[in-house]
């Protein structure tokens, strides 16, 4: 009977230490899981300035526009210095952006989405009188790392306006992993 209690007890230590082994398992599994699932939660939105009006451009070039009121930055991949966002996993992702001013005639509003170095779609108005804005939105497949900003359009007669209603704003989210 001694015999059969002793191995009793080597089982049973067995069988602990096998079931702390997968209990750390898990753990480094759910760890893991949970890492993915925040680096899959990107989504941010900022407008150009916090309240302050203010008038920008025209310029003889295309100038990145930095959007310092940032309302969301979930995931961190939008840059408030910068202007820009970096994806931080491949995927599909939607992107708006609004540009206006207050048009005289001789100027417009106009303003590119660009990935990378890649101009891919402007939003532009002009008029001759009173709040002029354009938007846009595209969803756009990124790989790790590509850059997406706004830029003011160049050639001395683009405008872009903004007080505490936030007219010029950009947006983005992940649609979905890749």
């Amino acid at each position: 009977m001694t015999t059969s209690l002793c191995q009793l007890k080597e089982d049973m230590a067995l069988l602990k230490r096998e079931t702390a082994g997968q209990i750390t398992q898990l753990k480094t599994e759910v760890d893991k899981l949970k890492k993915q699932l925040q680096v899959r939660q990107v989504a941010f939105s900022a407008a150009l300035v916090d309240s302050k009006p203010t008038n920008i451009g025209p310029f003889p070039t295309d100038t990145t526009m930095i959007y310092k009121h940032v309302a969301t930055n979930i995931g961190n991949a939008y840059n408030s210095n910068t202007g820009i966002f970096t994806a931080p996993v491949k995927g599909v992702y939607n992107f708006e952006w609004s540009v206006g001013a207050y048009g005289d005639g001789s100027h417009g509003s106009g303003a590119w989405l660009v990935k990378n170095s890649v101009n891919v779609f402007m939003a532009w108005e002009k008029q001759t009188a009173g709040f002029m804005s354009s938007s846009k939105a595209v969803a756009l497949l990124l790989e790790v790392g590509d850059v997406v900003f706004v830029r003011l359009v160049a050639n001395g007669s683009n405008v872009a306006y903004d007080d505490g209603s936030h007219h010029n704003t950009f947006s983005g989210h992940l649609l979905f992993p890749m």
